[in-house]
């Protein structure tokens, strides 16, 4: 068994939080695809090693206080326990499927299923029956499209869609679903429809209400080729004279959410668990109290502090050298690497806190752009690894640390741990790049929206949005746009609602301590609600809730039996079953041109959901109003 989680950790070193590849691929991408740049492989794979070598350095920082604790009990890896029990246990003769013929079974049954919403009837992933109902109303396809609108009635067949964005949602704690319920409901259904229809904030009605394009001021999509120089900075003349820099309203409220989340994850950390962190950093220095697994990890040598520093300082050094190295390809110099490695080092604390005892990781993406964008405007792809040192080491670090307190739990020799996970970075970052180096070299147009199809599976969604805001707030600079005279400017005061937020749930608790479920309201993931979106779309988000419903409050209420024993191995079952289906599909039909064309495989009917509602308006495929 102790083999087996091994080679999970091994394996967990190549894939981000919530599944996919190294974050720094989508910088690569993005540089490589939508900028179309000159990069060397040696320079890619610098940056992709250094970010997650960094985020392990982070990571051996911080195990006294997110691994040993036991409050800090790491949620989505009850999932990964109960995987390996019943795996490798024996189950007591019961009655009933064992754990392992459960797994198989469902599994199996993930596995045959996929192939229907994966390839036979796509349309399955969002079925928006209210396009059907109303084929000609805008407004009816924006309320109701699955993909371009709020998703309302529109629900999904597909754990792909339902755990694409937020991850299982099986073992997430019922007391976060709540939260992100709440944040999502206010978000979706009340704010976001009363700024398009009733007040049209920042010109909402000359766009699509929900999309992950960027538009000029007539309703266009925005051409940065256009405000682009030969050594892709922002040229300044042309810019002026093309257009402003607009953005869809669910897009521009969803970065001010980011606003709000990044002081209120700050206050909420400092508040509700300020005192257990000081506690801890003095019982650290001290002995501190061991619980059952720290006692039984006593019996193995532990890895010193050097080695992670040795970790820190050689990406730090390597980091700082490719800066000078290659300057004119990264645009940041040495004094903004630093400022990242600051950042990062300031916010994972916190954010590990949230996620340790939530599921739930709060981003500062938007922040670190915001940052940056203000000391160094105009220089794109400066922004974009600013964000990878600065915020993308800490998702790793975090997953590291994930994978420390499995290793915990199923009492991993700590110093068979740092060589797994040391291998296994190396060996996944340069896997990834090297699959991902070959993909952009060698598929057509790969990324572009315009000459590819809708049902194109090389579309790149995820990494239209890092493109997206790498011109939002590093070519064309936050300045510009939430600065004073800029269209958005009034989201900035979100940094200061938000950390005024958690203030009062705080102080309620403390007033009537017996009511416990004040405590577990927790604003950072509130405003989870409405993260990631997009390219998260309203439906995904939705029908994560209702199935995180289903199981963890209705199955776990009156079937608690059967949640205990087979809850979180179905998590696992799904997630390998639908995986697995993946690649054969990917492997056997769609990388050899075999795709089939009928009505359940075209996207979810909803021609109209991204036609804008302003006067005057003309998009292609759209009425004039």
């Amino acid at each position: 068994m102790k083999e087996h989680v091994i080679i999970t950790v091994f394996a967990n070193c190549g894939v981000s939080f919530g599944g996919g590849d190294a974050y720094s691929i989508g910088a690569i991408t993005v540089m490589k695809a939508y900028y179309k740049q000159n990069l060397s492989f040696l320079c890619g794979l610098f940056i992709v090693l250094t970010t997650q070598i960094l985020g392990y350095g982070w990571a051996g920082m911080l195990r006294k206080y997110l691994v040993y604790p036991v409050e800090m009990w790491w949620p989505s890896n009850l999932a990964q326990v109960s995987l390996f029990r019943a795996l490798h246990e024996k189950d007591p003769k019961s009655k009933g499927l064992t754990r392992m013929q459960f797994f198989l079974i469902a599994m199996t049954a993930s596995f045959l299923y996929y192939a229907v919403p994966g390839y036979l009837f796509p349309i399955m992933t969002f079925f928006s029956w209210v396009c059907w109902v109303w084929p000609h109303s805008i407004t009816a396809q924006q309320v109701g499209s699955g993909y371009h609108g709020l998703g309302v009635g529109a629900f999904t067949l597909d754990w792909a869609g339902i755990s694409a964005y937020h991850g299982s949602p099986l073992v997430t704690p019922w007391s976060s679903i709540v939260n992100v319920a709440i944040g999502f409901i206010m978000f979706i259904y009340i704010i976001l429809p009363l700024c398009y229809w009733k007040y049209n904030t920042f010109d909402a009605q000359k766009f699509p209400i929900f999309s992950n394009q960027l538009f000029t001021s007539s309703g266009q999509k925005y051409d940065t080729t256009k405000i682009l120089t030969p050594d892709f900075q922002l040229n300044i003349p042309a810019y002026d004279s093309y257009s402003k820099l607009y953005l869809s309203p669910l897009f521009a409220l969803s970065i001010g959410s980011g606003f709000a989340r990044f002081t209120a994850t700050l206050t909420h950390v400092a508040l509700f668990n300020g005192r257990d962190i000081w506690r801890q950093s003095r019982r650290a220095m001290q002995n501190v109290k061991l619980d059952v697994h720290s006692k039984l990890m006593k019996a193995y040598k532990e890895v010193p502090d050097w080695w992670f520093w040795i970790l820190l300082i050689g990406s730090t050094v390597l980091s700082l050298l490719m800066s000078f190295v290659w300057e004119e390809t990264v645009q940041l110099r040495w004094w903004g690497m630093l400022f990242a490695f600051f950042l990062a080092w300031l916010v994972t604390l916190p954010v590990g806190v949230i996620q340790a005892t939530t599921n739930q990781q709060p981003g500062y993406d938007i922040i670190a752009q915001f940052m940056i964008g203000y000391v160094l405007p105009g220089k794109p792809i400066a922004n974009l690894l600013f964000k990878i040192y600065g915020r993308i080491s800490t998702i790793h670090a975090l997953s590291f640390l994930a994978d420390l307190k499995l290793g915990h739990y199923m009492k991993i020799p700590p110093r068979c741990m740092y060589v797994a996970q040391l291998v296994g970075t190396f060996v996944a970052g340069t896997i990834n790049l090297a699959v991902a180096w070959w993909m952009l070299e060698n598929i057509e147009n790969i990324c572009d929206t315009d000459v590819l199809d809708s049902d194109s599976p090389w579309t790149c969604p995820k990494y239209r949005v890092t493109f997206d805001a790498s011109v939002i707030w590093g070519l064309i600079g936050p300045k510009r746009l939430f600065g004073p005279g800029g269209l958005y400017r009034n989201l900035v005061w979100l940094f200061l609602v938000g950390a005024f937020l958690p203030v009062p749930f705080w102080v309620l608790s403390k007033m009537f301590p017996e009511k416990k479920w004040i405590a577990l309201i927790n604003v950072p993931v509130i405003s989870y609600g409405f993260a990631g979106m997009p390219p998260a779309t309203p439906t995904n988000i939705a029908s994560w809730l209702v199935t995180g419903t289903i199981f963890n409050y209705f199955v776990f209420r009156y079937r608690k039996r059967w949640w205990q024993k087979y809850n979180y191995v179905l998590s696992a079952a799904l997630d390998a079953g639908t995986a697995f289906m993946g690649v054969l599909l990917f492997f056997a039909l769609q990388n050899t041109g075999k795709q089939l064309k009928w009505w359940g495989t075209e996207l979810d009917h909803c021609p109209l959901a991204t036609c804008p509602t302003a006067p005057g308006i003309v998009v292609k495929g759209c009425p004039v109003f």
